[in-house]
């Protein structure tokens, strides 16, 4: 049975600055406080599956379990049908170097594979977003959301984060990189994913 987020505060468990920054609004129109995990000094656990459900699950349990608060994680990535779905849910893996995460790099990668296959054009691909709430009893709840696109190169926009660049969503003249936050906030996956997360755990 669907259950209702009631508490006044909720653990973002992620330690990504944009996430929590597109989390943040969406919580407020409740009265519900978003912290990050990074805030309240928790660790990031390590990721072990290969779905999106399954790591969302991981990291909004872990938090719940650590802070004693209902927590809510995000595991999203981009999903390139030229590259057989990759990178999916391995895509902030893409990104990761010797001294951080590098997004231009894991751009520059995604298109080199697509020039490689010579994938046809257009270059379709999605962004995905699985949410989960999870409780500290372990009762939790989870919702999905997509927006379909296509990449595009060269990079393009200096706002969003991420694979934002590159990635033309359909109908758009410009990318999540150049659109106004706003705008991208209303139709983001994180945005359809919550949309449905209000039905089922806020609304009513």
């Amino acid at each position: 049975m669907t259950r209702r987020l009631s508490e006044p505060k909720i653990v973002l468990a992620s330690h990504n600055a944009g996430k929590l920054r597109e989390t943040i609004p969406l919580f407020e129109p409740f009265g519900i406080e978003v912290v990050s995990a990074g805030s309240l000094g928790l660790a990031e656990p390590e990721e072990t599956e290969n779905t999106f459900h399954g790591n969302a699950r991981i990291k909004a349990h872990f938090a719940a379990k650590e802070s004693g608060l209902p927590a809510v994680s995000d595991d999203s990535g981009i999903i390139v049908d030229g590259l057989g779905g990759a990178p999916g849910v391995f895509t902030a893996d893409w990104a990761e170097t010797p001294t951080g995460r590098d997004f231009e790099l894991a751009m520059t990668k995604v298109w080199n594979m697509l020039e490689k296959r010579d994938a046809p054009y257009p270059r379709t691909a999605r962004f995905h977003c699985t949410l989960c709430i999870a409780w500290p009893d372990g009762h939790d709840e989870i919702y999905d959301g997509q927006v379909e696109g296509q990449i595009t190169w060269p990079m393009r926009g200096a706002l969003g984060f991420g694979f934002d660049p590159v990635f033309l969503p359909n109908g758009e003249s410009v990318t999540f990189g150049e659109m106004d936050p706003q705008k991208k906030h209303g139709m983001s996956h994180r945005a359809v994913a919550f949309r449905k997360l209000i039905e089922g755990s806020l609304a009513g």
